[in-house]
């Protein structure tokens, strides 16, 4: 095992590589001497079978608390005209989801017999079968929403009276020698294996227009955590979870009251969401975490591989809050000053199946903030929310 370890410590863990100039494994261990928790590369293995254990909490906690807590609420699925099942068109749907291209519709409309317009319509409805309904929406956002909630409570609790949470110049005070409370050992693990869980279902989820966003993100975090804790940057990380899981639960409690039709509870946790998401991504983060790492950390060892990786990944993180906050605001904008909001510029809306209007025409929105405001996904550390098109005030409000 020693050997095993060696071997890895070697290439995969090179401490010339990760750590700065000077620095090794060997100093980061001895700054913990007197029987404190310091951090190693081994110590992230367990998030494995954690991660496999989250999958499962989350198939339990959905089916058992989530399911009936959806209908007491008054959760309600929308019923889908049933289409007549054709073999040859449910093949061509199954292979390609998309809307069909000219060509496809000329061979189509020569097997079945049908025409252009009957294939397009029988495409439109099955498409429409597989919207997801706003209880399996529910399920989903009430998981995400009880682990934000309780990781950034727990956050909270074990930083709050820590130096580096007020001054963060502190979080790089007697680097590399720094002690890992227990807490923020645990702390570190939950959230890499929550990640890692994400990132395992981000295929079986539903599939929204964010998805290589929600891919970035996810792989960007989990990158962020390991590297951090080997490199015991655990300060800095704490942080930065902190910060993110700090709006997370507020989108996810609004998600869940927008699908139960409480709309006026829906809005009001959006615009607290709106207000935390702005303050805390385009503030806090870029001015006080990502300036300790890329300017206060210059104070302890010159620039190095692992200094350039940290600094990297939380830029990518900064992109992305910059991103959606742009379409936050460009919608603001478009409905204060416009009085509408084009459709195709969702980003919560399903990818695939919710591209279709149904069969009256009718488009779905979501009442928000001003009248009718579209509620929009960001997984773990993003979001996007749009502004019903039916004039100043909106149309009638539905599920997302």
């Amino acid at each position: 095992m020693d050997r095993l370890e060696e071997l890895v410590n070697q290439w995969m863990w090179r401490q010339d590589f990760w750590l700065p100039p000077g620095v090794t494994w060997k100093h980061i261990s001895e700054g913990t001497a007197d029987g404190g928790r310091h951090p190693v590369p081994r110590d992230l293995l367990i998030s494995l079978p954690l991660t496999l254990g989250f999958i499962a909490l989350r198939f339990v906690f959905e089916s058992v608390v989530a399911l009936p807590f959806s209908r007491w609420l008054g959760v309600r699925d929308r019923v889908w005209v049933r289409v007549t099942p054709i073999p040859k068109l449910e093949v061509f749907y199954l292979q390609k989801k998309h809307k069909p291209s000219q060509n496809d519709l000329l061979v189509l409309e020569k097997h079945c017999g049908l025409t252009q317009h009957q294939i397009q319509t029988w495409l439109r409805l099955r498409r429409n079968q597989d919207r997801p309904g706003n209880t399996r929406k529910f399920c989903e956002a009430s998981w995400r929403f009880v682990f934000y909630l309780i990781a950034f409570s727990a956050g909270l609790v074990s930083l709050i009276n820590m130096p580096w949470f007020w001054d963060h110049r502190e979080c790089w005070r007697g680097y590399p020698r720094q002690v890992v409370a227990e807490a923020q050992y645990w702390y570190y693990i939950v959230e890499l294996s929550f990640y890692l869980s994400l990132l395992l279902c981000v295929s079986v989820d539903i599939k929204r227009k964010d998805f290589k966003e929600q891919i970035i993100h996810h792989i960007a975090t989990i990158f962020l955590i390991a590297f951090s804790y080997c490199a015991n940057y655990v300060r800095v990380g704490t942080l930065v979870m902190l910060v993110h899981d700090s709006s997370d639960f507020l989108l996810e409690s609004a998600k869940m009251f927008n699908y139960a039709g409480w709309r006026k509870t829906c809005d009001a946790l959006f615009v607290v969401f709106a207000a935390v998401f702005l303050l805390t991504r385009l503030v806090v983060f870029p001015c006080r975490i990502v300036y300790t790492a890329v300017v206060d950390s210059l104070e302890v060892f010159p620039p190095y591989s692992g200094y350039y990786f940290l600094n990297g990944l939380l830029l990518v993180l900064q992109v992305l809050h910059i991103f959606w906050a742009w379409l936050i605001l460009r919608m603001v904008h478009k409905f204060l000053f416009l009085g509408k909001v084009e459709r195709d510029e969702r980003s919560d809306e399903e990818s695939e199946a919710d591209e279709e209007e149904d069969e009256g025409g009718e488009e779905e929105q979501s009442c928000i903030l001003l009248g009718c405001v579209e509620m929009c996904e960001f997984s773990a550390v993003a979001v996007v929310f749009k502004i019903g098109s039916g004039g100043p005030l909106g149309k009638t409000c539905g599920a997302v």
